[in-house]
């Protein structure tokens, strides 16, 4: 009997030892709030015409930018991917991509109307940007070459 008491004491005090101990969330940014300023300059835009001749759904827009530090456009900290498939046969497109940088990758995805401006979500990333969630904006400031201000905000 006192064998029988002593293992079930030792399991009591082991659940609440558990119980005790905070648990850590591994889904948690890396960053914490943060906002990332820099500018961007377009090195590449292609067209994949994949129906009918002329822009239609389905078809794909591949850009590529090399990104900025922006207090300089001649330090270069990274580069940007987006592949684009248009969902109708004018503008509107669904898009994906990543934005690699010196301490890690940040992934974005939404749709876009206007290359002009637009507004896409932080799904993720790695490095310093495991699991990131916020938004990216991107504001068009020269159409030749064509550079960007992008404002990445992260929600921690």
């Amino acid at each position: 009997m006192t064998v029988r008491l002593g293992w079930l004491l030792v399991g009591v005090l082991a659940g609440a030892a558990l119980v005790a101990i905070p648990w850590e969330s591994t889904s948690d940014a890396g960053t914490g709030p943060a906002i990332i300023r820099i500018t961007d300059r377009q090195l590449t835009q292609k067209r994949v015409d994949l129906g009918p001749r002329g822009t239609s759904a389905g078809d794909l827009e591949i850009v590529r930018h090399r990104l900025f530090d922006r207090t300089s456009a001649k330090n270069v900290i990274g580069r940007a991917e987006l592949v684009c498939t248009f969902v109708d046969n004018r503008r509107s497109r669904s898009c994906r991509g990543t934005y690699i940088l010196p301490r890690g990758k940040i992934v974005v995805a939404g749709s876009i109307q206007y290359h002009q401006f637009y507004v896409l979500a932080v799904t993720g990333g790695t490095g310093l940007f495991d699991n990131a969630r916020g938004t990216l904006t991107v504001t068009r400031t020269a159409r030749r070459p064509v550079r960007d201000l992008v404002v990445i905000r992260l929600a921690g």
